[in-house]
């Protein structure tokens, strides 16, 4: 209480917790279980390189409700998705920015959000949350292979230009990797040849893994709208936001 006053003295519009900090946690895990079921959710689906971040940055353009749970976690989800200088949230403040978009959202309506699996980096999506999105309605985005490929060499561009921290990232996947493929991938990497890397993590580790979580992990998988997409670029994304909200 006294740290407020003197903060309103010198200018501040501060304000004290009712129960501090520790009820306000309470409420705010409490309503983490109970918001999501309160909410229609689309799931955004599609391989890796489907431009589905993007897609979602379109649907919010066009008026749609949209969770991006990346942006809120700082990162894209992949062993890759570490953003450049940028710190992830700690988990406390990433439930936060959950609890406050959750909140804001109107339940007559559906929200879009993307496919995740519980760990998002560091971070873990609330229980209730992926439980509620892995009942929901689906719509996959079935972009070609070499529009995939191209998509990711711009997306993740950034990446040559620190070779030891992907060559680090790629490490991460050594148990699931032979020591021959794992060494292939690290010399693309100090070779700067990122097309073939990126070619053969989409053929060999990302395909596969989705496969094999999507089918498994969203119930309704099997009955989802399918939308094609041959290219992603911008005009390309704009189409398939209006396809999904057309639907």
């Amino acid at each position: 209480g006294a740290f407020v006053t003197w903060l309103r003295m010198v200018g501040w519009d501060a304000c004290q917790l009712k129960g501090g900090y520790k009820q306000f946690r309470r409420e705010v895990i409490a309503d983490l279980e109970t918001m999501p079921a309160r909410l229609s959710f689309q799931i955004i689906g599609g391989p890796t390189g489907s431009a589905k971040t993007r897609v979602l940055e379109a649907l919010a353009r066009a008026g749609g409700q949209v969770l991006d749970l990346e942006a809120l976690a700082a990162h894209k989800g992949s062993v890759l998705g570490a953003l450049p200088d940028t710190e992830q949230p700690t988990q406390k403040m990433f439930e936060t920015q959950l609890h406050r978009r959750l909140a804001a959202f109107d339940p007559a309506r559906t929200v879009f959000v993307e496919a995740e699996s519980r760990k998002i980096g560091r971070v873990h999506l609330p229980g209730a949350l992926i439980e509620r999105m892995r009942q929901s309605e689906c719509t996959m985005i079935d972009a070609s292979r070499e529009a995939r490929i191209d998509y990711l060499l711009r997306d993740y561009a950034y990446l040559g230009d620190d070779v030891d921290g992907l060559k680090f990232k790629l490490s991460c996947l050594k148990r699931v990797l032979s020591n021959e493929t794992l060494a292939r991938w690290q010399d693309y990497a100090d070779a700067h040849d990122l097309p073939a890397l990126f070619t053969e993590l989409v053929d060999q580790h990302y395909d596969p893994l989705y496969r094999r979580s999507q089918h498994g992990n969203y119930v309704r998988y099997a009955d989802a709208r399918v939308i094609p997409a041959e290219r992603l670029d911008d005009p390309a994304i704009e189409a398939l936001a209006r396809a999904i909200l057309e639907d």
